[in-house]
């Protein structure tokens, strides 16, 4: 396993590649999450060994990419999303990206169950179809809190298990993204965990939840810096994925408000850096 960073989940910003592989540096991370469209328009432009040149130099990896399709609207914005999703799958495998992944909701007001079941597995069947063509996989992120599932009228999959259950109906290439986070709201457990193997899980969020507050009255995006409070055992969770054999990016996404307040994106990028590193080390894994 290896830190990995998402500019925009810790209030950094990163408006093209170059400014996203120095913000990983500042940080002290060994991954980067791509934006694969991007990524795809520079190879256009400077040839795929000066865009590997970028992250050979930087001794980075490429490790992501957030699924770019908006596939939760209307079939019009999918169908064109979905037509353009070879061009950035074709540009992330070369750089020798295998996953992708994305955020499902645990609840609608507009679908029952089982419509939405069909729905989602209508959305992305083609989408994994793609990814798969370019040996990448999907990984798909369960949303645990009760606070947001119970605030529209028809609960939908919440739980790590049932969403992989999902992933399976949809692809050999459809697993899960697991946040720590999600994992500790929805009652998920280590052991649900050593239940899956490596292929299961495709990408991993970290992060800590407040303290004093009950697992079902906590707030999606009220959270902390991964390993601060000590409420979620987030050694335990890397000691897992390792027991599993995750061997992917582990990235931060603490939703922390107070990191806006911070002077400078270096200084964010050095403590959120510095709470990945001593997670690591608290977990055995360096």
């Amino acid at each position: 396993m290896y830190t990995c960073l998402s500019p925009h989940a810790i209030n950094v910003q990163a408006n093209d590649l170059d400014q996203a592989i120095a913000a990983a540096r500042t940080g002290g991370f060994e991954g980067l999450e791509i934006p694969a469209a991007h990524v795809a328009d520079l190879i256009e432009q400077q040839g795929l060994d000066a865009v590997r040149k970028k992250f050979v130099d930087a001794d980075l990896r490429p490790a992501a990419f957030p699924l770019p399709v908006e596939w939760r609207q209307d079939d019009g914005r999918f169908r064109a999303d979905l037509d353009k999703l070879p061009r950035a799958a074709k540009a992330a495998q070369a750089l020798g990206v295998t996953r992708s992944a994305t955020w499902v909701l645990p609840m609608s007001n507009e679908r029952p169950l089982q419509e939405n079941i069909r729905f989602h597995v209508d959305r992305f069947t083609p989408v994994a179809r793609v990814l798969a063509d370019h040996n990448i996989r999907l990984g798909l992120e369960f949303i645990g809190p009760r606070t947001m599932r119970d605030s529209q009228r028809y609960p939908f999959i919440y739980k790590m298990h049932d969403m992989l259950e999902l992933g399976r109906k949809i692809g050999p290439n459809v697993g899960l993204l697991v946040d720590v986070w999600h994992l500790y709201t929805s009652h998920g457990t280590l052991d649900d965990l050593r239940k899956l193997n490596a292929d299961d899980v495709v990408y991993v969020h970290v992060n800590d939840a407040p303290p004093g507050i009950a697992i079902d009255e906590q707030i999606d995006n009220v959270r902390d810096l991964p390993g601060a409070t000590g409420v979620i055992d987030i050694a335990g969770f890397l000691r897992t994925l390792k027991e599993i054999g995750y061997d992917g990016p582990v990235t931060p996404e603490p939703f922390k408000k107070e990191l806006k307040g911070l002077p400078s994106d270096e200084a964010r990028l050095k403590k959120v850096g510095q709470a990945m590193k001593d997670i690591f080390r608290k977990a055995g894994l360096r």
